[in-house]
Order: C-alpha cells, then structure tokens, then sequence
C-alpha cells in the first residue's frame, strides 16, 4: 500500500488554498473552504466481479486504517467519529456546513484530526453508504469546525 502518497495528498491539501468557487479540483471535490479528495484504495485487480464489492471494501477500510495510524502518531489518536446525528440534524431542518453536509451523506464515520499548525480539520472515511456508488477512500481538509 502507497499510504506515502495518501499522506502527501493529505499534506498537500493542508496548505493549498481553497478555491472560491464549488466545483472540482485535481483530488476530487473542493469548493469555498474545503476539499474532498479521492485517495487511491490499492484495489486487488484479481478479484471477480463477484467478490469485487466485498474486495474494494476490504482494500479501503485497510487504506483507512493505515492512513489513520500515522495520522494518529502525527496529531494523536482520535476516537471514530459518527456522521449519524448530522443526518438526522439535516433531516430536522438544520442547516449542516459543507463539507461536513456532503461527508455525512457518504459515510458512516471519520477519524477527524486538527492538523497542527495549519488551522485546517482533516477527516479521513470510507464512502460506502450508497450500494449503487463505488467504494471509495476519502480525504477531506477544511477549516470549517466539525459541527
């Protein structure tokens, strides 16, 4: 696993300035104060399509998880942290900032670090909420609070 290229993506976005405006960028998803980068999961190509969903799931909960390690031994180790109630927040009628709006539709939980030094949050999850979206491994580096 290439978890260097994950931290230097992660890194990168941490000093990057955030665009103005909502739209895409070479990583994924940005807009005004935050991205959402795509990091590479190390899918095995060897598996069949019939144990493919189950393989990009394995490959990205191991990514997150090493990814996660060393994030822990940078800014400390942090509890998983549930998107849940900002679901059901937004249901009631709450208004949920982005990214964090987007990253709970997404995924069931995060690891969320203050990355030192920067002023940035950094949030780290697997979106694999939606049966009919590819599994995917997400960065994502804002300096909105978690709500």
């Amino acid at each position: 696993m290439d978890i260097a290229r994950c931290l230097d993506t992660i890194d990168r976005l941490c000093l990057r300035p955030f665009p103005a405006e909502h739209g895409w960028s070479d990583v994924g998803r940005a807009g005004p104060g935050y991205f959402m980068a795509e990091l590479p999961t190390g899918e095995r190509e060897e598996a069949s399509w019939e144990t493919a969903g189950e393989t990009a799931a394995e490959d990205a909960d191991a990514r997150r998880e090493a990814v996660a390690g060393r994030l822990h031994e940078r800014w400390g180790a942090v509890p998983a942290w549930g998107t849940l109630t900002l679901r059901v927040r937004g249901l009631r009628g709450e208004e949920i900032p982005e990214p964090w709006a987007s990253l709970s539709q997404l995924t069931d939980e995060a690891y969320v670090w203050r990355a030192d030094g920067t002023g940035r949050w950094v949030a780290l999850a697997v979106a694999d909420r939606d049966p009919a979206d590819a599994i995917r491994l997400l960065a994502v580096v804002t300096d909105t609070d978690p709500p």
